[in-house]
């Protein structure tokens, strides 16, 4: 005797069954989802072009200007203003996910946010000498621009490397908390430069981890309303990036 499938009248028929016969929209389907994470792949980068331009201008200013040198070097509350602002715009735009998807306020963050963290930078680079922070700025974009392209074009899945960069991320805190108890009694160029070279290379891995999440087509992704989220992302692996650099590659100013 056949059996019959027994079919609850209440139940909503599933994706395949409503477009079974209709191959066509299935492609109409495939395809708004394309465009939908191309929007968003444009949307993230051009806030990220536009906060990173505010970067090196304010970079440049801090470095190049002796005025605006002398006067921040010599109000070290202004670095510690920009860091609380960084720290409070960081946390609500990481661990409120209604607030950072909410327009205005999501950007009225992330502008704060942008303009804390350029001022450390051009805080930090005030300190070195200008052809450093040139060459480590020239550095930081042909690194980027590379690990873009990888990101892009490769078959290589870093967003599955997460045990990786954990590892990285565990040596490079061992680094920082023996850095912290050695300064003290010294100085020590070798530690330091082993820090930094980690940290570069860390933050570069996360550079790749966090671009592939853009695209949609890896074992992770991310929601195309994070395009806050993914900006700071990729701002601040840029960002930390060139801080690396600069404490490996920049040279004191005279």
């Amino acid at each position: 005797m056949k059996k019959s499938k027994v079919c609850n009248n209440n139940e909503p028929p599933s994706y395949q069954e409503a477009t079974a016969g209709y191959p066509e929209m299935d492609v109409q389907f495939a395809w708004d989802d394309k465009n939908i994470r191309r929007t968003f792949i444009r949307k993230v980068y051009a806030i990220l072009m536009l906060q990173l331009s505010v970067t090196v201008g304010i970079v440049c200013l801090f470095t190049f200007c002796a005025p605006v040198r002398f006067y921040i070097q010599t109000h070290p509350s202004l670095y510690m203003a920009s860091y609380i602002m960084f720290f409070a715009t960081y946390i609500a735009l990481s661990c409120c996910g209604d607030l950072r998807r909410q327009f205005p306020w999501n950007v009225i963050l992330l502008v704060l946010f942008t303009l804390s963290m350029a001022s450390m930078m051009g805080f930090m680079s005030s300190f070195y000498n200008t052809k450093s922070v040139l060459l480590c700025l020239g550095i930081t974009a042909l690194v980027c621009l590379s690990v873009t392209i990888f990101s892009f074009q490769s078959k290589i899945d870093v967003t599955s490397c997460q045990g990786i960069l954990f590892s990285l991320s565990m040596v490079m805190l061992l680094c920082a908390l023996t850095l912290s108890i050695v300064v003290p009694f010294g100085y020590v160029p070798w530690l330091h430069a082993i820090y930094a070279v980690i940290g570069a290379i860390l933050f570069t891995m996360f550079l790749a981890f966090d671009t592939q999440l853009l695209l949609g087509n890896k074992r992770y992704t991310i929601s195309p309303e994070e395009y806050i989220f993914a900006t700071l992302s990729l701002y601040l692996d840029i960002i930390y990036l060139f801080s690396f650099m600069l404490q490996l590659m920049g040279g004191g100013r005279d």
